[in-house]
C-alpha cells in the first residue's frame, strides 16, 4: 500500500520514561469501514502518565501503544468508506494507539479538521478541548455572568477550560503556581497560588456566596474543599485524581472513592450537584449517540479555534521517537500547554 514504514512507541510495563520502546513494522491495511491515518500530531496527556505507572482506571494489559488522540491525514480507506475522506485531515480519539506513525481507526470515529488549522494546533484541542467544552456546557451548563473555579488553570485541560469559560462570559478564578499568574491575568483570570495561599479562604474572599462551578482534576481528600466552595445550585465536576498519581496500590480505588463521595453528595437535599467527567461515558450504551455527540462538540471546538476565539498553547514539539523526553517534560510540571509529538 505504501513505501512508508510503521513507527510506534510501546509501553512494555511499569517503566520510567526511558523504558518506552520504539517498534518498526509494516503500515497496516484498513478493513471494511476503516481508514488508515498517517499521524501528523499526537500528544502527551495525563492519561499516559497514569498508564506508565499502571494507574489509569481502565488501561489494557501491558504491552501496548499509548496515545489518547491524534490528528492526521487519511491515507487509505476500506470497503464502505466515503471516498471523499481520502487525503483529508482529521482528528480522532483513540484512548490508546495514538503514538504511532500510522494507525487504523473506524471511519465513523474521525472528525474533520477545518481548513487553515495546523495539525499541532488542532491536536492541542482534541482531548483537552473536548473535555473542557463538555464539562462546561454539558456537565456544569455554565451561563454568562457566573463565576467558576478552575484548579490547575495553566494545565493542559485547565488552560483550554479557562479560555472557553471566558468566551462564554464567565468569571474565572484559577489556581496555579506564581510563575503562571501574569499569563492568567492577561486572559482575564484571577489567579491564586495554591502553594502559598489558603485556596478556600481566598476563593471565599473573591466569591463570598460561593462559586457556580468547580473543575477539579486533583481528586483525593481535597475534593471536599471544592464541594464546600459551591454556591447553592452550584456544580462540582471532577475529572481526574492527580493527587494519587504516585500512590502505590489499586488504580480503581481512588476513582471508586471519588464516585462514592459524589453519589453521597448528590443524595443530599442541598440543590448542589457533583459529577465525575469521563470522555467515554455512554459509548458502550450507544456507539452512534456517542459518535454524534463527540463530532458535534469537537466541531464546535475546532470552529472556535479556526475563528481565533481560542489560542493553542503548545509547550513543545518533539519527534515521536523522543517520546521518553516528552513524557519527562510533561511530568516535570514546568510547562504550560500541550506537548505535541510529530512523526
Amino acid at each position: 500500500m505504501s513505501a512508508e514504514g510503521l513507527v510506534e512507541v510501546v509501553l512494555p510495563g511499569k517503566v520510567e520514561p526511558e523504558g518506552l520502546q520504539i517498534r518498526h513494522g509494516a503500515v497496516p491495511t484498513p478493513g471494511p469501514g476503516e481508514v488508515v491515518i498517517r499521524m501528523e500530531a499526537t500528544g502527551v496527556s495525563f492519561a499516559e502518565q497514569q498508564m506508565r505507572r499502571g494507574k489509569y482506571f481502565d488501561q489494557p494489559p501491558f504491552p501496548f501503544v499509548p496515545g489518547y488522540d491524534l490528528v492526521g491525514t487519511v491515507l487509505a480507506a476500506g470497503d464502505g468508506v466515503e471516498p471523499g475522506l481520502l487525503g483529508t485531515r482529521i482528528a480522532a480519539l483513540t484512548k490508546i494507539g495514538g503514538w504511532s506513525s500510522h494507525l487504523v481507526v473506524e471511519a465513523a470515529d474521525v472528525v474533520p479538521v477545518p481548513d487553515g488549522v495546523r495539525a499541532a494546533d488542532a491536536e492541542a484541542f482534541v482531548i483537552n478541548g473536548l473535555t473542557a467544552w463538555q464539562m462546561l456546557h454539558r456537565k456544569a451548563r455554565v451561563r454568562s455572568g457566573q463565576t467558576v473555579l478552575v484548579l490547575g488553570a495553566n494545565g493542559g485541560v485547565g488552560s483550554v477550560l479557562t479560555q472557553f469559560a471566558r468566551l462564554a462570559g464567565v468569571r474565572v478564578i484559577g489556581t496555579a503556581s506564581a510563575r503562571h499568574h501574569d499569563a492568567l491575568r492577561e486572559q482575564g483570570v484571577t489567579p491564586i497560588d495554591y502553594r502559598t495561599e489558603d485556596v478556600a479562604a481566598r476563593v471565599r474572599e473573591l466569591a463570598p456566596g460561593g462559586v457556580d462551578a468547580v473543575f477539579d482534576h486533583v481528586g483525593g481528600s481535597g475534593i471536599v474543599d471544592s464541594w464546600r466552595l459551591l454556591a447553592p445550585g452550584g456544580s462540582l465536576v471532577g475529572y481526574g485524581s492527580a493527587s494519587t498519581r504516585d500512590d502505590e496500590g489499586s488504580k480503581q480505588l481512588p476513582v471508586l472513592k471519588l464516585l462514592g463521595r459524589i453519589w453521597l453528595w448528590n443524595a443530599l437535599p442541598n440543590g448542589r450537584s457533583a459529577s465525575f467527567f469521563n470522555t467515554w461515558a455512554g459509548r458502550s450504551l450507544s456507539r452512534s449517540r456517542f459518535r454524534a455527540r463527540t463530532r458535534a462538540d469537537l466541531t464546535q471546538v475546532f470552529a472556535a479555534l479556526q475563528r481565533g476565539d481560542v489560542v493553542p498553547r503548545i509547550a513543545a514539539r518533539l519527534p515521536l521517537t523522543s517520546a521518553a523526553e516528552a513524557m519527562r517534560l510533561a511530568e516535570s510540571g514546568t510547562v504550560v500547554g500541550k506537548i505535541v509529538l510529530t512523526p
